[in-house]
């Protein structure tokens, strides 16, 4: 999602670059360039227009209509925008008493792993001593990708051998990390949509 956002941004802004000054026309032709990528992304309908409806706002209530570079400053108003919707202070939630189990849950292929990895890395960054898990039991190279990333970063997984069954596997990652005083598991998920009932039941056991 971020990529492609990322792309789109880049096109809107590059076409408010080089505008004597920014009209009314420009910004709109900009924010239905964003509002397609926040889409394309899943993100909310409602959650897109009011986000945009407010970047609106903010850039035709400011000065930014009268700026020398106004794709500068259309910038700054989405990415404030931006963090406001996301939150600028979000803090971690851990279990009163350890460990407390994250679940990576998206779209195959959307980067999960990678970014189990990459959680991994900050708690450990930040004093906590993670422990992954892959329950992804579909794919044969899952289990061995997340490894590697384990390897690589230098955290603890459970390999979750002996079942094929994701609840199976989690308990023993819980029973592990207690005994090896990890206070957060982190559970490298399948791939799943909303439509596939058997994947979506399984978050909730």
């Amino acid at each position: 999602m971020f990529e492609n956002l990322t792309e789109k941004l880049q096109r809107a802004f590059k076409n408010l670059r080089g505008q004597g000054k920014l009209t009314e026309e420009h910004l709109d032709a900009a924010l239905a360039e964003i509002r397609e990528a926040l889409l394309e992304g899943d993100v909310n309908v409602g959650v897109a227009d009011e986000l945009l409806a407010n970047i609106r706002k903010q850039a035709i209530g400011s000065e930014v209509m009268l700026q020398l570079a106004p794709d500068q400053q259309v910038l700054k108003v989405v990415r404030d925008e931006l963090t406001t919707l996301l939150g600028k202070h979000a803090k971690p939630i851990f279990a009163s008493r350890p460990p407390s189990v994250w679940m990576i849950v998206d779209l195959q292929g959307s980067g999960k792993t990678t970014t189990t990895g990459k959680l991994a890395k900050w708690l450990s960054l930040h004093g906590h001593r993670p422990i992954l898990v892959s329950t992804d039991v579909y794919r044969p190279a899952a289990r061995e990708q997340l490894t590697q990333v384990a390897k690589a970063i230098g955290t603890a997984i459970w390999p979750g051998a002996g079942t094929d069954k994701p609840i199976e596997i989690v308990k023993g990652a819980i029973k592990e990390a207690k005994l090896s005083a990890s206070d957060v598991i982190l559970v490298d998920t399948a791939g799943r949509l909303h439509i596939d009932d058997e994947l979506m039941n399984e978050l909730g056991m």
